[in-house]
């Protein structure tokens, strides 16, 4: 009988060695290692473990990331080739890492992220530079991490579970011990925590935090979209609980330390459905000729104050939230709703910008400081429009908001159509300066009852909204101006907006040019000139969302910092944001600020604000991201319920795996995918933003008209599939 061979049980390979090593070697830079210190921190001692640990050490070596110091003994290399920047991830699962002083990201291969995830801060060796395409790099070290809660999917097994990811760009599922489940069931859509990654797990550990509910469901949808950006949808007890025990009472005491204009004409402009109403307009006619203009703000900066809870959690929060069938509140409803906004018929505290104006909108004088204000009436927005059209007192009882024909005060009627006469003169005077109009139509819903969309309407911006619109800029404007040539140096927060990116403009003007238009771009006159030009000639055509959208893209995004460098978009050379504090938190600062210099005190410590400007731009950027996908979900319930009927789209978009169109009637984008078009097998054309047949040479190209039905409306994946029924010219 022949003997078995014993088998000697084969080692494991070590998860991750490369960066195991150089997160050693980092912790203690000072330090040198041998590869059995090394072992030991790695808990392994068996012979084959050694050797990949001595193996890797030499390729650390030979690639000058580490240096052998003294014989078997390593040290790290500082700085050579590393870089510290944040991770993009592509939904292919590849990263990039953006560093802020390298002209070019740094492409990250799947299998060197190395569990960092989207947006994480991350440390990074560039191990291989290119003269053309990208650099390519290993993540060495997680420095931050972007978030530790996400949405997703629950998978639950017998003694353990899984979440599926919502986000394309996790890439990996988070394992979820039996006990830490909670009371999820099988199929929900939950909120879970990344607590851990252990070096030698394939998926991090998390626990569930919260079941948002069935997947598909609205509230479960619109809780996720909030989730996924870790966005609150209610207030705290104890910030409630603060904010309801404020006197939110007009005391005579305090008036007396403010400009009294409650007898002055004052009215309100907002949107039909506006439940907070942070500016007013006063108007009165000075006995020299000239208009006495106030631009009058909800003073939330008397009520929320630096270091209670109230603050804290408005700072936290940064920005209301706008999704589509709700308002994420900035403030609670107490002062959103009631004490801060500026209802008609009622006192209120506010915080003003009166200026001097003669006929040709000129400012003679100007005066900013706390108030006290009375709103002598409301208007809509179509009540205020209906008055500048037709200069007449009666308001027609289709647009009334009482839901009755009424006639408006006739002194209020006059100050409409002079405010409106200024703007007018305000917005050519600035145009002429080279701002960019960027009048983007908004798509909006019809929703019924139980918040489903049975309609949608495009909002675009007329005179009335550009009346408000000219008034609040010059606030902006003026206050910041006021604090920016102050000398000495004054820290304040400014509303700053770059100057595009060439590579970008030059972008945008290859894919104009397929539908004729050209822009000059020789300098920033002729730059601003012809996109406005641009902006105006493709008003009403197919192609104006799509030109519009890719137009903004072109731009350098607008942010909030302590460091001025001015407006590009609104030619300005000083502006902050100063006219919304109910929704938006640098508003609340620039209050606190120009009331402390006006009681002359020094300036207040620059890096402090500097931090409180980067986080509130960061929160507003995950706002927009969130209303993005609450607009993107409705659009396609919307389109769930009209899968029987045929559209006619406009392609917006085309990649070598699909197109995408954009149906003209509702703004409703989805895409074709290359493999369901079942007349020939087409392939893509970047030069000519297009794809080709291979046999027929048939070509669908940016820009081109087809006609389009649902294939496929996931609204738990927010992803929207077409079928292609053909070109225009073919169906009609």
């Amino acid at each position: 009988m022949k003997r078995k061979r014993s088998r000697r049980k084969k080692s494991p390979k070590i998860e991750n060695i490369t960066q195991g090593i150089l997160k050693i070697l980092k912790s203690e830079s000072n330090k040198s290692f041998n590869y059995k210190q090394i072992a030991s921190k790695f808990g392994v001692d068996d012979p084959s473990s050694r050797n990949q640990i001595i193996k890797t050490l030499s390729q650390l070596a030979a690639k000058k990331q580490i240096e052998e110091v003294e014989r078997g003994k390593f040290k790290i290399i500082p700085n050579i080739n590393t870089y510290t920047g944040f991770l993009e991830i592509t939904s292919k699962g590849t990263g990039y890492v953006v560093v802020k002083d390298l002209e070019e990201d740094i492409f990250i291969p799947s299998n060197n992220l190395n569990k960092a995830l989207h947006g994480d801060e991350v440390e990074v060796y560039v191990y291989r530079r290119r003269r053309r395409g990208k650099n390519e790099g290993e993540i060495t070290r997680i420095i931050t991490r972007k978030k530790s809660e996400f949405v997703g999917v629950i998978e639950i097994q017998k003694k353990y579970a899984f979440v599926n990811m919502q986000d394309s760009r996790m890439y990996t599922d988070i394992f979820v011990a039996k006990n830490k489940i909670g009371n999820a069931e099988d199929g929900d859509k939950v909120l879970v925590t990344l607590d851990e990654w252990p070096e030698n797990a394939d998926s991090p550990f998390g626990t569930v935090i919260k079941v948002l509910g069935k997947p598909g469901e609205h509230n479960t949808e619109i809780h996720s979209i909030l989730a996924q950006y870790g966005l609150p949808y209610e207030f705290p007890e104890e910030v409630e609980a603060y904010a309801n025990d404020l006197d939110t009472s007009i005391q005579e005491s305090e008036v007396k330390n403010r400009r009294d204009m409650r007898k002055t004409l004052t009215f309100t402009i907002d949107p039909k459905d506006a439940k907070d109403f942070d500016d007013a307009l006063s108007f009165e006619i000075l006995e020299n000729g000239n208009y006495e203009v106030g631009i009058h703000i909800a003073d939330v900066s008397h009520y929320v104050t630096p270091g209670t809870v109230l603050d804290d959690e408005a700072y936290e929060r940064a920005t209301s939230v706008y999704l589509v069938d709700r308002v994420v509140p900035m403030l609670p409803e107490v002062l959103s709703n009631n004490a801060c906004s500026l209802r008609p018929n009622e006192e209120k505290y506010t915080f003003s910008a009166v200026f001097e104006l003669d006929d040709n909108a000129q400012i003679q004088n100007q005066w900013f400081g706390r108030t006290a204000t009375y709103s002598d009436a409301r208007f809509a927005y179509e009540e205020a429009q209906h008055i500048i059209e037709s200069g007449d007192a009666i308001i027609p009882e289709a647009i009334s908001l009482t839901g009755k024909e009424y006639k408006a005060d006739p002194k209020i009627v006059e100050a409409v159509l002079k405010l409106n006469a200024l703007a007018k003169i305000m917005r050519k005077q600035r145009m002429g300066q080279g701002a960019i109009s960027f009048d983007k139509v908004e798509v909006k819903f019809n929703l019924n009852d139980n918040n489903e969309p049975v309609g949608v309407f495009f909002k675009t911006s007329k005179d009335a909204n550009k009346l408000i619109e000219e008034f609040m800029l010059l606030a902006n404007k003026k206050v910041a101006e006021f604090i920016g040539k102050q000398n000495p140096k004054k820290t304040f927060i400014y509303r700053v907006h770059d100057e595009p990116n060439d590579e970008k403009l030059a972008a945008l003007q290859n894919v104009i040019g397929r539908f004729g238009y050209k822009l000059d771009l020789r300098d920033r006159k002729t730059t601003t000139a012809s996109l406005n030009g641009l902006l105006k000639d493709v008003q009403g055509k197919k192609e104006q969302n799509l030109v519009d959208t890719l137009a903004i893209r072109s731009m350098s995004k607008a942010e909030y910092t302590t460091a001025n460098i001015g407006h590009y978009g609104l030619a300005f050379d000083y502006y902050s944001h100063f006219t919304s504090p109910i929704r938006r938190y640098p508003d609340v600062m620039a209050h606190r600020l120009l009331q402390h210099y006006l009681d002359k005190g020094k300036s207040v410590a620059e890096e402090e604000y500097e931090e409180k400007c980067s986080h509130s731009s960061s929160m507003e950027n995950l706002a927009a991201s969130a209303e993005r996908d609450s607009i993107k979900f409705m659009q396609i319930k919307f389109m769930k319920d009209h899968e029987n009927e045929q559209f006619l789209g406009v392609i917006s978009g085309v990649t070598e795996w699909g197109i995408y169109v954009e149906i003209i009637s509702n703004k409703c984008e989805g895409m074709i995918r290359l493999r369901d078009i079942d007349d020939d097998h087409y392939v893509f054309d970047q030069d000519e933003y297009a794809v080709v047949g291979e046999r027929t040479k048939k070509t669908y190209q940016l820009g081109d008209e087809v006609y389009v039905k649902v294939k496929n409306a996931d609204l738990v994946k927010r992803h929207l599939d077409f079928k292609l029924l053909g070109s225009k010219n073919e169906i009609e």
